[in-house]
């Protein structure tokens, strides 16, 4: 239950916060256009990595729509994003020529116009896993589905047909999703420990990832980016927790990652080959990112053990107090915003180094 109540959140945003934020985001989203553009429109699926707020919108702690999360963002108010800044949809859907933020579906300062051009259907602390979305109490992945075909119903109403069957086709899928399967579920809950070895549960994991993307090719996406998991052995929960081992990374955790992620592209294989026109694409990022963890200074960066928030060893969430003292000042210099989320500096990075390598065919 430890890791459960850390991994969590609660507080919400206030009124004063939610009013003064929602014109500077509507100024930013209303300053681009798609005609023309080979990519119309970023969708967004998977877990807290690429959440813009939908669990602000639901009864679940894991929340992060309260100070100091998005102090970096525009106007500098909390959005349910778990950064203190932007995330990798946004800075994705810029480098695209669109909007410089991905609106999460759920909010209701956002409508189909906004949407038409970039939408987040994720939701933090979700899985492939159905039993991972339960943990927190949040939206599991096949929920995510059925929003996105409520999406389609407006789209078509919105802009018509066949616009809207363009957009669906064109646009860029975003999924990001599996860490929490292994630390929120697997490695803490005893269920599917008793049930699957490790390796099994990858298995099982990637079947349901099998038929996830099947569904979104037979709803119409073409165009989709699949990113698999970090070395989550060094995110600095993980390390704060790894005393015997002198608080290195998790050496466990990180060789399961590596197994996971080879199977995603095992997956990715198969799938473009089954599925006609399917571009599936593999954006397998763990290498950068180890290397941002194991050479910060290369990149930048002071710190890569402990995240800004608090003393960075093990807040996320409603522990990330907006009244802590040991909140760092600037979090440019850290790896890390919280114990388990990059912050906006290692996000843009990492967004960066996709487009590059994995999908500038799309530009």
């Amino acid at each position: 239950m430890g890791k459960l109540i850390i991994h969590s959140t609660l507080l919400c945003v206030s009124l004063i916060e939610f009013i003064l934020f929602v014109p500077v985001c509507i100024s930013a989203r209303t300053s681009s256009s798609s005609s023309g553009k080979r990519v119309p429109a970023i969708i967004v699926f998977g877990d807290s990595s690429v959440d813009s707020g939908n669990n602000n919108f639901i009864p679940t702690m894991a929340r992060s729509n309260f100070e100091p999360y998005g102090r970096d963002f525009f106007g500098g108010f909390p959005t349910g994003r778990f950064s203190n800044g932007r995330i990798p949809p946004d800075f994705i859907s810029e480098a695209f020529g669109l909007k410089p933020c991905v609106p999460a579906y759920l909010d209701p300062a956002y409508n189909i116009s906004d949407f038409a051009v970039g939408v987040c259907f994720a939701s933090a602390g979700t899985g492939y896993d159905i039993a991972t979305s339960n943990v927190a109490g949040v939206i599991p992945l096949w929920k995510e589905v059925e929003y996105y075909k409520e999406y389609q119903e407006k789209l078509r109403s919105h802009v018509g047909t066949d616009k809207a069957n363009e957009i669906i086709r064109e646009a860029l899928y975003l999924v990001s999703a599996g860490t929490n399967d292994f630390l929120e579920n697997y490695y803490t809950m005893p269920e599917r420990q008793l049930e699957f070895t490790v390796e099994e549960y990858e298995d099982f994991l990637i079947g349901l990832a099998d038929k996830f993307l099947r569904g979104l090719y037979d709803l119409g996406a073409r165009k989709v980016s699949l990113t698999g998991v970090p070395p989550m052995g060094c995110l600095p929960l993980e390390r704060t927790i790894n005393i015997l081992d002198n608080h290195g990374c998790v050496e466990k955790y990180n060789n399961v990652a590596l197994e996971f992620n080879g199977k995603l592209g095992q997956l990715v294989k198969k799938l473009n080959k089954e599925l006609p026109g399917f571009q599936l694409i593999d954006a397998n990022a763990y290498d950068f990112v180890l290397q941002i963890i194991t050479q910060p200074s290369r990149f930048g960066f002071e710190d890569a053990g402990v995240g800004c928030c608090g003393t960075g060893r093990f807040e996320m969430g409603f522990m990330c107090d907006p009244n802590s003292p040991f909140t760092c000042p600037d979090a440019n210099k850290y790896v890390f915003w919280d114990a388990i989320h990059p912050s906006a500096k290692t996000s843009q990075l990492v967004s960066n180094y996709l487009i590059q390598t994995h999908l500038s065919q799309f530009l």
